[in-house]
């Protein structure tokens, strides 16, 4: 699995003009399954992900989590972080998993994220969404989670 994590002061994920999720301060979570990921890795990456120190404490250093700081999470589908822009000028997408897979492994990472945390938003799989953010840092952390 992929994923882009941006710490944000707010964010919002809008879909024909109606907003489907919001958070304050805290973490948007771009998300993008691979052809052959599994609930199981979708758990292993969630556990990073709320675990990971990206927020300042009181010294400015970078060593709280999102659970720490009680922020807020958007997790936002996104087969567009599996791009191949290796060939060509239009990006090759193949990496993605096939919709099925994709929107079943997206549904089992927010309900688990529900679960184990607070403030969880969300966008619409397969949906033309807007994504309003402010960056905060600006920090922008890419991960990829494999088994």
């Amino acid at each position: 699995m992929i994923a882009l994590l941006q710490r944000v002061s707010e964010a919002r994920v809008e879909v024909a003009g109606r907003v489907t999720g919001q958070i304050g301060p805290g973490l948007l979570m771009l998300v993008c399954a691979e052809p052959g990921d599994t609930e199981a890795l979708a758990d292993k990456l969630l556990a990073k992900v709320l675990k990971l120190r990206v927020f300042s404490d009181e010294a400015g250093k970078m060593n709280r989590s999102v659970q720490d700081v009680a922020g807020g999470l958007l997790i936002v589908s996104q087969f567009t972080l599996a791009a191949d822009t290796s060939g060509g000028n239009r990006p090759s997408f193949t990496g993605a998993a096939p919709a099925e897979l994709g929107r079943r492994l997206y549904e089992h990472l927010l309900a688990a994220a529900r679960r184990q945390h607070g403030e969880v938003g969300a966008g619409e799989f397969g949906a033309d969404m807007q994504v309003h953010l402010v960056n905060n840092g600006p920090v922008t952390i890419p991960m990829r989670m494999s088994a």
